[in-house]
């Protein structure tokens, strides 16, 4: 059965619609790979699902692409064409974030560009804007103290409506973790960079 079988079931008073239609905080850690591609992965089934996706990346540079990018934005316009799936947006840190101003002439504040990404995140959260939000590579500001982890726990605690919400990332507090109803710990076990090799095009991006 594709939704899966608990192995307990809690003595809540919620029935099992209520308690499988609850949002999910997903955390995706650990050192080896994979923690974003598995997050995006599960975008591209909440856009099947036909939920309004936002993705948004933190610490990678605005002028990096990677393939699931260029995907799921084809997968948004074909939602504005078509109407299949839902619609799509994708966000990054820096000169990406469309609502800050824009100073050309210095060197990025990657701290006050976080804030202000979390800033306007936690206002769309509260304003319910989106059904699936993938906050990538969001454990770093976390980690190196931008962005206050106990206002975080307490913004995703409270959001309203079902929206689901997946941070990626190394380092993850665990007082975020504690407040996550699914956390994947990525174990690197063997990488072909441990033997030289460079990342490839389809493979690492």
């Amino acid at each position: 059965m594709p939704q899966g079988v608990p192995e307990s079931v809690p003595n809540d008073g919620l029935t099992t619609r209520q308690r499988r239609n609850q949002p999910v905080l997903g955390v995706h850690t650990g050192p080896g790979k994979g923690k974003s591609t598995a997050a995006f992965g599960m975008a591209m089934r909440a856009w099947n699902a036909g939920m309004d996706v936002a993705v948004f990346q933190f610490v990678k540079s605005a002028k990096w692409k990677v393939g699931e990018e260029s995907t799921l934005l084809t997968l948004g316009r074909l939602h504005e064409q078509t109407g299949e799936g839902g619609p799509v947006q994708w966000h990054k840190m820096g000169q990406g974030w469309s609502w800050i101003r824009k100073n050309e002439d210095a060197e990025a504040d990657h701290a006050e560009a976080a804030r202000a990404g979390w800033t306007e995140i936690s206002r769309r959260i509260a304003a319910a804007e989106h059904d699936f939000y993938v906050l990538d590579e969001f454990t770093y500001p976390l980690h190196w103290g931008w962005i206050d982890v106990d206002e975080v726990v307490a913004a995703l605690r409270e959001r309203p409506g079902r929206q689901h919400v997946i941070i990626t990332g190394r380092y993850a507090p665990e007082t975020l973790m504690d407040a996550a109803d699914l956390v994947t710990e990525m174990t690197k076990v063997k990488h072909p960079m441990d033997a030289g090799r460079k990342g490839q095009k389809g493979v690492e991006w």
